[in-house]
């Protein structure tokens, strides 16, 4: 058709709101990318289609879809939707500064602006969450959100284009930025957070957390954003909050890759506004990409810990649905031999129109056992803002905060320090070790709904051995009983101990005597070390402050170890000895004498803390330790 734009940008720029279309600006990328394309709207991330050669797949998925692994989310209706280029010549190549010339600069009145949830109130939000989740046992963190929102009365596609090149031209250290149009969905936004990246056999992933608020006004001798950041690294909120996501994050990790996984870090990612702590996962796995993304709904760092309680005490304490918040963009193409790679951001700092010119930003907060409820509140306004910023609803920066944050005294040093008491399991490569007195015997690992079952079986293999990883549901007392389970190694999870008419905990409780009173071998970890001190007669109760992402030292029967622990509850010692199935059990306290770290005694060993945890100094060689007791081994 004679006199019809011929490149997809000039499709996009002579009729924006006349086509589906994304434009997108990707780290590690040389220049942008365009697509012009068709839509269609899908069930399961199991249907996203192969891309073909020149034709990649972006997948717009929403929050809700984290219902695909059966757990819980408002059902808001927002579609799992999926571009593809109209052909070959619908996906374009072209250098980011030609990109910024010519995006629109039209005026885009952006009006209406207020929060959906108060500050009032969402302190409020706060203080039930500690109270009523962190302090109940319910989880280690949990990330709440509030909306801000606005509307336009330009188009919506013609105001994404206008946006993206604001952010093209004043955000820094995005990770994406991008603008998708869509019939009633269009996104803009500079995220900075990559979720899950496969490439050659090997998965990235990168959590992001810990928040520093760039300084307003002069600072002529940059002396007052020196103080405020060396205060910020140093911060031992910060730096637990960011640990907790890295172990949650590595959870996934070590169920979809062979070797388990490997840290790196910790880094910066400075942008306009703020600058965050991260740090850099990466391990080999053959799974397919569209695996992966499910394996990996949804990011700690924009739901919680644990997963899947995260998703209960979001949909309890947000009134709606996410949307496309908390999702992920997903773009799915091939490499140079046909293999297929996945590139996916976290869908933070966006703001999401719809057909009627209604604007929503959504920012959440990582609540943790100390959290400020006034602090949080600041915290979800900041991440808004650049964001904001590029709507014209506060101050731009131009290219961001002048000061180079990480080349300030002693930054890299405190950084480099948080990883001296981390596991070094986790921090290195890592080679299976068979220990001759274990190897080949086969362990059952009972999920009580926390995958730190996922890194313990890793740890559990990587002495030589075989680890099966099964759902509490599904753990009958005959299973326990099989003579071809070695060793049953009750795992973690979420709640209250002493709620025995739970399914949950009656079945941990049924299980460790079944197995105790055939005198087969039993380890148990975290809430099922407190389900078998419940059994033995100890007093549960729980602390004043919570152990949630927190590093201590413990005396294990004379030998001090740094183990990360989790917990709200915890086992008081009694006068007398405990006893068990017949058999009484030696107990490990606290330093403070409070509280019981361990048991153990013929056939059966636990452990309070979490000997697989990012945060266990001392981990492996604790777990191992643990094991070759629980089985006899001399």
């Amino acid at each position: 058709m004679t006199g019809m734009p011929s490149r997809p940008l000039d499709q996009i720029l002579a009729d924006p709101a006349g086509q589906s279309w994304a434009v997108l600006r990707r780290e590690g990328q040389q220049g942008a990318e365009v697509i012009v394309g068709d839509v269609v709207d899908l069930s399961r991330l199991a249907d996203l289609p192969r891309p073909r050669e020149g034709e990649p797949v972006l997948a717009l998925v929403p929050y809700r879809q984290i219902t695909e692994r059966g757990f819980a989310a408002h059902d808001d209706g927002t579609p799992l939707r999926v571009l593809r280029p109209a052909g070959p010549t619908a996906y374009q190549h072209l250098p980011v500064d030609e990109l910024v010339a010519a995006l629109p600069t039209v005026p885009v009145e952006v009006t209406d602006e207020r929060f959906s949830v108060s500050d009032d109130d969402y302190a409020r939000i706060v203080e039930r969450v500690i109270t009523e989740e962190i302090g109940t046992g319910e989880g280690a963190n949990f990330v709440i959100r509030r909306d801000v929102l606005c509307r336009t009365g330009t188009d919506p596609a013609l105001a994404a284009l206008t946006w993206l090149r604001t952010l093209l031209t004043d955000e820094r250290g995005a990770y994406w930025t991008f603008a998708v149009h869509t019939p009633g969905h269009t996104l803009v936004g500079a995220t900075p957070e990559r979720h899950v990246s496969v490439k050659d056999g090997r998965v990235w992933m990168n959590p992001i957390s810990g928040t520093f608020r760039h300084p307003r006004g002069a600072d002529p001798d940059g002396s007052v954003v020196t103080a405020a950041f060396t205060d910020f690294v140093q911060d031992t909120k910060e730096t637990e909050e960011l640990f907790m996501v890295v172990d949650e994050e590595m959870k996934m990790m070590a169920q979809i890759c062979s070797d388990g996984g490997r840290i790196t870090g910790p880094l910066l990612k400075q942008m306009a506004h703020l600058t965050h702590t991260e740090y850099l996962l990466d391990g080999s796995s053959e799974a397919d990409v569209r695996d992966v993304l499910r394996a990996t709904m949804f990011a700690p760092t924009v739901t919680g810990s644990p997963m899947e309680n995260a998703c209960s005490v979001i949909r309890r304490h947000e009134p709606g649905g996410r949307g496309y918040y908390s999702g992920v963009l997903a773009l799915v193409d091939l490499d140079e031999e046909g293999g297929e790679r996945l590139d996916a951001p976290i869908l933070i700092r966006t703001a999401h129109v719809d057909d009627a010119g209604a604007i929503t930003v959504s920012a959440g907060a990582t609540l943790v056992r100390h959290s400020d409820p006034r602090s949080e509140v600041e915290e979800t306004s900041a991440k808004a803002r650049g964001m904001l910023a590029a709507l014209g609803l506060r101050e731009r920066r131009g290219e961001g905060y002048a000061v180079q944050l990480a080349s300030l005294p002693g930054v890299a040093e405190a950084l480099a320090a948080r990883n001296e008491t981390l596991s070094p399991f986790w921090l290195s490569p890592q080679e299976v070790r068979p220990d001759p007195d274990l190897a080949g015997r086969r362990v059952l690992v009972v999920d009580a709904e926390d995958t730190w079952t996922q890194m313990l079986a890793h740890m559990v293999r990587h002495v030589g051995m075989v680890a099966t990883v099964r759902r509490w549901e599904d753990v009958q007392v005959a299973d326990v009983l099989d003579p071809e389970v070695d060793l049953l190694l009750l795992g973690p999870g979420p709640g209250d101990p002493t709620r025995r008419r739970d399914p949950r905990i009656a079945r941990l409780r049924a299980l460790a005597l079944a197995r105790l009173e055939a005198d087969r071998p039993l380890l148990a970890v975290c809430l099922s070390h407190q389900v078998l001190c419940d059994l033995a007669g100890l007093e549960i109760s729980a602390l004043d402050r919570p152990n949630q992402g927190v590093q201590l030292p413990v005396d294990l029967w004379g030998v001090r170890r740094l183990v990360g622990f989790y917990n709200t509850f915890v086992a008081r010692p009694s006068a007398a000895a405990p006893v068990l199935a017949g058999r009484e059990l030696e107990t490990a306290l606290h330093e403070d004498g409070q509280g019981v770290v361990a048991l153990r005694g013929r056939g059966v060993a636990t452990i309070q803390g979490h000997a697989e945890s990012v945060l266990s100094r001392d981990g492996l060689v604790t777990l191992h330790g643990l094991l070759r007791h629980a089985v006899g081994a001399p």
